[in-house]
């Protein structure tokens, strides 16, 4: 039966459905306004040599960055990263790889931070399909003579040749700018400074300062000798330590950082302290072959052995260790 108050209630039904969807309608609205606003593209930067400009590719963000092979676009905030160099300088601002060499992988004085770590194979011969396999966001190496076309088809991949950073002051201050972590680096190497400054007085206190110092490496049928930039100790002795070589081969063993030596070079080569890597020879084994042992630095003592696990690895995280390890060792010889 019909009624006006049947009627009624129709009206005020429709009445209300006719709000709601006004009021659906005003929200999508406000919301599209809203997403729209907040939706920020950043602008061009040149905060540092390497960053050119950063742009917004959908909801990742990217920055230019100029190296050996040109400018390329790289993450502002990579999360898988293979490194297959620099590892010690990464580690230093918390930016922990998902590969890396097993070279690198088991690096005496940084192994522990590197557990779970996927190894990538041979340090300077990675295998591409390993370091595909890891998905990775930006790849770093410093040997990208042979591999950059092919690590490059998996992700941007920044080639820092070997010796184009020559101190710890120069990785941090550079990785601190690709991964925008300045800050921490200014205050690791804050404390780097400090703790360099503590080991090299030590050493001041107990040895002269005209002493000369050579960093050696036995092959047994060879003997190496190498500049401050070559590994073996070089960087804190020579560096962070201010010593120096023998003043007849200095600026050839800085300037070429490496020679091979026969048996009767080894003289011409030998400082008054000897820094030798070697994996088979103790002190007391040099002070009883015929040749090493009459050099003055094996007579008296004053030859560091040690094996190349802990002699090699020139990072910023080695060379702090090696440096205390061996000012502790000089700081005794008086």
């Amino acid at each position: 039966m019909f009624s006006f108050r049947s009627l009624s209630r129709r009206r005020v039904t429709l009445v209300i459905a006719v709000l709601f969807l006004a009021f659906m309608l005003s929200a999508c609205g406000a919301g599209e306004t809203s997403k729209s606003n907040t939706e920020t593209v950043p602008t061009a930067t040149t905060d540092s040599p390497q960053t050119m400009e950063t742009n917004s590719v959908g909801e990742s963000k990217v920055k230019t960055v100029s190296t050996v092979n040109g400018d390329i676009e790289v993450p502002v905030s990579p999360q898988r990263i293979v490194a297959e160099e620099y590892l010690g300088s990464l580690i230093a601002l918390d930016v922990i790889p998902v590969g890396a060499p097993g070279l690198t992988i088991k690096n005496y004085y940084f192994k522990e931070s590197l557990e779970g770590i996927e190894d990538i194979g041979d340090y300077g011969k990675p295998s591409i399909e390993k370091v595909m396999a890891l998905n990775p966001d930006l790849i770093i190496t410093g040997n990208g003579e042979t591999t950059y076309e092919q690590l490059s088809k998996i992700a941007p991949t920044i080639v820092t040749p070997y010796g184009d950073l020559k101190n710890a002051h120069e990785e941090l201050t550079y990785f601190g700018e690709l991964f925008g972590k300045e800050e921490e680096a200014k205050t690791w190497l804050e404390e780097y400074d400090r703790r360099i400054a503590a080991a090299k007085a030590k050493v001041d206190a107990a040895i002269p300062a005209d002493a000369t110092f050579s960093i050696m490496e036995d092959g047994e049928k060879s003997t190496w000798v190498y500049g401050d930039n070559f590994g073996r100790g070089g960087q804190p002795v020579y560096q962070a330590l201010g010593r120096k070589p023998p003043s007849g081969v200095a600026a050839e063993i800085l300037d070429k950082q490496w020679a091979e030596l026969t048996a009767e070079m080894i003289g011409k080569y030998a400082g008054d302290y000897i820094m030798m890597t070697s994996n088979t020879r103790t002190i007391e084994d040099f002070q009883a072959d015929p040749i090493w042992g009459s050099l003055p630095a094996v007579k008296q003592g004053n030859m560091y052995v040690w094996p190349e696990e802990r002699s090699w690895y020139y990072d910023p995280l080695a060379v702090l260790a090696q440096t205390e390890e061996l000012a502790e060792w000089l700081s005794k010889k008086n």
